[in-house]
């Protein structure tokens, strides 16, 4: 195979094929003509493979040029305002991990993002074009920002995505994105997509069908429900948690004896969620056996008889027969009974006293925790504020742990059940009487911005723990919390704590200065977020 004549001065051109050969068998035994003789060959055979390698890179096969693609839909909202685009720009260019150790006084804007996606959203502002890259790599990065970023981010981002493999995912969670859903007035295509679908088409037309048109979804379900595989079968009875009704009982009830323990777990709970199914009742009924009030005590007491066997009924209707381990069969299965049965039921059971009646009763046998925290778990999955207020407690109780709640998750859970105002409330009355070290889980439940009582009793605690003279580091988590959530109003408030205090003799070293830095960079920050406000309201 002879080497393509080169031009003076260049290299000539030798088929990649032959260049592998000859590096193989080596140039003392097979020297080519287009190699100089002699030692001088290696160098000329690996000069040559260099400038060969350039070329497969950098080479271009002619081809026939493919079509253009379409030009993006139009963005039919109202562009930013200037100021607006500006600071999107500032945000999207911050990076994290970017600014060493220490934070300084400077503001965590990747942190401020979500609020500025939120605000920006809610305006109904398109995004400048040039930032839909840096848009879509932050949507990336983060899944937190997914859904503002690419509500923002419009139909510009979804062309986008069809030509960067990097932003596919945007075409799985933008509407349009993949294949369109057919709507229920078509329900032949309805029925098509159903049957012969994709695994994600048809979870997609399950989803979208039950948020608008709950009973066809689940008719739907239950026309395939006996050739579903159980896997399958798991993830489309999950989707029926939206708009769950009194009419999904019987399809419900049928999936109690489904031969996957999964599915047959996830009907029993949803069914324990409608108080009137007939599930509900038989927990209720099973549940009420093991708990009385005694009459024989001087003053009532609630006495309680775990279940002293996990019957087939039982394990029909949900109840898991084996327990953790560590866990005793007669409390795990107590739990679980108590927690499926309507809280409806114990006023009536436990002699007319309300909630918070029944929650302060003494329990025999050392059955208390094991109860109430079954009660805590049945106030979350029923969404029942009466009866979390009461194993809540009020937050100034002198045990932290309030008279029911078993933990700070607990707590934080019930507390999810609240009105936004009591729940803030709570907060606020819990911070004043036991301080910031075991609020922090409380304080992510509260509606953002924080109501000014809670805003209050955080700067007030947070000063309290300065003029302790520990460092702020110890309250990084809440002070993380109050950048983002504490309204910005409040920012004139703190500016007495931004100078540097006289620090008492058995403060930390130096942590007054830290304080100071600490409560600058917060002050920065809520004038910033009010800066960013005013920016999208200037149309």
């Amino acid at each position: 195979m002879n080497a393509t004549p080169a031009p003076p001065g260049t290299s000539p051109a030798v088929p990649w094929e032959e260049l592998v050969t000859v590096a193989l068998l080596g140039t003392d035994r097979r020297t080519p003509p287009w190699l100089p003789p002699g030692p001088q060959a290696p160098a000329a055979l690996l000069d040559l493979a260099a400038v060969e390698t350039v070329r497969r890179r950098a080479g271009l096969r002619p081809a026939p040029a493919g079509p253009r693609p379409e030009p993006a839909a139009a963005d039919p909202r109202p562009p930013l305002p200037p100021a607006a685009a500006r600071r999107l720009a500032l945000l999207l260019s911050d990076r994290p991990g970017t600014g060493g150790g220490r934070r300084g006084t400077a503001p965590d804007l990747m942190e401020l993002l979500p609020q500025w996606l939120a605000l920006a959203n809610e305006r109904g502002y398109a995004p400048p074009p040039q930032a839909l890259p840096a848009l879509l790599d932050a949507a990336r990065a983060r899944t937190d920002l997914r859904p503002a970023a690419l509500a923002f981010a419009g139909p510009r981002a979804l062309w986008l995505a069809r030509m960067n493999p990097e932003w596919r995912f945007a075409l799985r969670s933008l509407p349009g994105g993949g294949p369109d859903l057919p709507p229920p007035q078509e329900p032949e295509r309805v029925r098509r997509l159903w049957q012969e679908g994709l695994f994600a088409e048809r979870v997609a037309l399950l989803t979208a069908l039950r948020a608008r048109h709950p009973a066809l979804a689940r008719d739907l379900l239950a026309g395939t429900w006996a050739t579903e595989r159980a896997e399958d079968r798991l993830m489309f009875l999950d989707s029926l948690r939206t708009g769950l009704q009194p009419v999904d009982e019987p399809f419900l009830e049928q999936a109690l004896s489904d031969r996957s323990r999964n599915v047959r777990a996830t009907a029993a709970e949803l069914l324990s969620a409608l108080p009137d199914s007939a599930l509900a009742g038989r927990m209720a009924g099973r549940a009420a056996a093991c708990v009385a009030v005694d009459p024989t005590q001087g003053e009532p007491v609630i006495v309680v008889e775990a279940p002293h066997e996990c019957d087939p009924g039982m394990e029909r209707d949900g109840v898991v027969p084996k327990p953790p381990t560590g866990r005793g069969e007669r409390s795990w299965w107590l739990g679980q009974l108590v927690e499926a049965a309507p809280l409806g039921t114990w006023p009536a059971r436990l002699g007319g006293r309300t909630p918070e009646e029944i929650v302060a009763l003494p329990v025999a046998d050392d059955w208390r925790s094991e109860l109430h925290a079954a009660w805590c778990r049945a106030a979350v999955r029923q969404r029942d504020a009466a009866w979390s207020r009461a194993l809540l407690g009020p937050p100034s109780a002198p045990e932290a742990a309030g008279p029911g709640a078993v933990s700070l998750a607990e707590r934080a859970k019930l507390l999810s059940t609240l009105a936004p105002g009591d729940r803030a409330d709570w907060v606020a009355g819990f911070i004043a009487t036991h301080g910031l070290s075991e609020a922090f889980q409380f304080l992510g439940v509260c509606a953002v911005p924080w109501a000014a009582p809670l805003g209050r009793a955080v700067v007030d605690a947070l000063n309290i723990a300065r003029d302790a003279g520990s460092y702020p580091w110890s309250f990084s988590g809440v002070m993380g919390l109050a950048e983002r959530c504490l309204d910005p109003a409040e920012a004139s408030r703190l500016d007495a704590l931004t100078a540097i205090p006289d620090e008492p003799e058995d403060a930390s070293p130096g942590a007054g200065g830290y304080w100071a830095e600490a409560f600058q960079r917060l002050t920065t920050t809520l004038r910033l977020r009010a800066a960013m406000a005013e920016e999208l309201r200037d149309a």
